[in-house]
């Protein structure tokens, strides 16, 4: 199944999807509105749903991505908390479910999921019919399809939902992560042809543009694509059919795209141990760890891994007990700059931690400062600011020379992420990521020589913030 990862090579796409709209369950983040479907109309049975997600925090709990609900009756389609997809419709009982055998367990990946449903169509095998990335899915742990003429939506399902289930309880049901190009066409079975289509050079399937879609004037149709940061809920469709914001602000808009994949937190990878009580959050940029009493130490990495180029990111702490750094990718590092690893960290008391050795390097930071890192793999030096300030007087462009920075202790063959440790057995360790979409308000918002980027403070010329597009010309 083609993917869009976060080393995707494709650096011209033909089209390009400016913005996503980021999911926070922990929020209780959704778009919601009413539509009422005409009774025993062609609409009850007969539609597609297109969008583009990156799944957020992992085990989901039904994640909903689309559901129109009613009293006790509903039609979803969501991510279950064992990664598989879900499409079922209920009223009274199940009039028609898919449940795929196939799991989704990357986080660093963008996917694009068709649902094509028309009861009355005449193979019963093709009356709810499922896509993934422009293959259809045929494997099914559970496969019911409709019978003839069913309301797959049914006129009490009025209640239209994007983020959530509407009996979600204690975060069941909300979505975590971020949806694209969420398109509702109505009266009328497409396939992913009409969305997409596969790069004839790569193979990878990659987004249509949609303006010129027939399809998007029936009359119940919309179509959300999240460019206005003031209403993210707007249908550009020409049907004004938008949606409400619930607890979705300005800067829950992203330009983390199924075109330009952006790094995140990987809550996959958590240093030499998995966790309990680690928490990924907003979209995987927010990390919390409340571990206590441990050896090993809880380590968040990157998504996206670098082995040459210069790359830039910024971390606002939360909680003081946050070292930062940059680590390779080995999975058993107990520590950031440990003898397990080639990373270098900068840690709280100001101190830099190289090959398991602390010796002095800059200002301490706490609560509500801004690190900033430049890691130069071209010429193998990191450098570390602190609320805009290079420490140990470093010049991230001052190239071999290495003015101020930390040599990385490193091979050719070393791929490196940038990363966050609990150094606490006893506090709580939280950080947010700016890999170029801040989960966070920016006060001034500058952006890299590409022009990607949303950071507080001025980006070292020469320097990229990590996403798929400057990863295929930079990295």
């Amino acid at each position: 199944m083609p993917l869009i990862l976060g080393t995707n090579s494709i650096k011209d796409t033909g089209f390009n999807v400016a913005n996503s709209c980021r999911f926070d369950s922990s929020s209780s983040s959704y778009l919601s509105r009413t539509i009422n479907l005409t009774q025993n109309s062609t609409s009850q049975h007969k539609f597609t749903i297109s969008c583009w997600f990156k799944l957020g925090k992992t085990g989901q709990s039904n994640g909903e991505i689309f559901g129109a609900h009613g009293s006790n009756d509903y039609f979803a389609v969501r991510v279950q908390s064992s990664n598989k997809i879900d499409i079922i419709s209920y009223d009274n009982a199940i009039k028609g479910r898919l449940t795929t055998t196939q799991l989704l367990r990357d986080h660093s990946a963008w996917y694009h999921i068709v649902v094509a449903c028309d009861s009355n169509n005449a193979s019963g095998t093709n009356r709810m019919r499922l896509y993934l990335n422009g293959s259809e899915v045929t494997d099914f742990s559970t496969d019911i399809n409709p019978s003839t003429g069913a309301d797959i939506i049914a006129e009490n399902m009025d209640e239209f939902n994007i983020g959530r289930n509407i009996d979600q309880v204690g975060g069941a049901g909300l979505f975590d992560g971020y949806i694209t190009e969420f398109v509702y066409i109505d009266n009328d079975q497409l396939e992913p042809s009409y969305f997409g289509e596969f790069d004839e050079d790569t193979g990878i399937w990659k987004p249509k543009d949609l303006s010129g879609l027939s399809q998007l004037s029936n009359t119940f149709s919309f179509y959300l694509d999240f460019e206005d940061s003031s209403n993210l809920g707007n249908d550009v469709s020409g049907n004004n059919l938008d949606f409400t914001s619930n607890n979705l602000t300005s800067i829950d808009q992203s330009t983390d795209t199924c075109t330009n994949n952006f790094a995140t937190w990987n809550p996959l990878h958590q240093g030499a141990t998995l966790f309990t009580n680690c928490v990924f959050a907003d979209g995987n940029l927010e990390f919390e760890s409340n571990e206590t009493g441990y050896v090993v130490y809880p380590i968040a990495k990157s998504t996206i891994g670098v082995s040459s180029g210069k790359w830039y990111a910024e971390f606002k702490v939360l909680e003081s007990n946050a070292m930062m750094g940059i680590s390779d990718g080995i999975s058993n590092e107990n520590f950031i700059g440990d003898s397990t690893s080639n990373g270098v960290a900068y840690q709280t008391d100001g101190q830099k931690r190289v090959n398991n050795t602390e010796s002095s390097y800059g200002d301490s930071y706490t609560a509500n400062d801004i690190i900033g890192i430049a890691m130069d793999l071209d010429n193998n030096y990191v450098y570390f600011s602190k609320n805009g300030t290079f420490q140990n007087s470093g010049d991230p462009t001052s190239g071999a020379s290495g003015t101020g920075g930390i040599s990385i202790p490193t091979s050719s063959t070393e791929v490196f992420h940038f990363a966050t440790l609990d150094s606490s057995s006893a506090g709580t360790s939280k950080v947010t990521a700016n890999f170029g979409n801040p989960p966070f308000t920016i006060s001034s918002g500058n952006s890299d020589g590409n022009g990607y980027g949303n950071m507080e403070f001025a980006v070292p010329s020469g320097y990229y913030v990590l996403n798929s597009k400057n990863l295929a010309e930079y990295g």
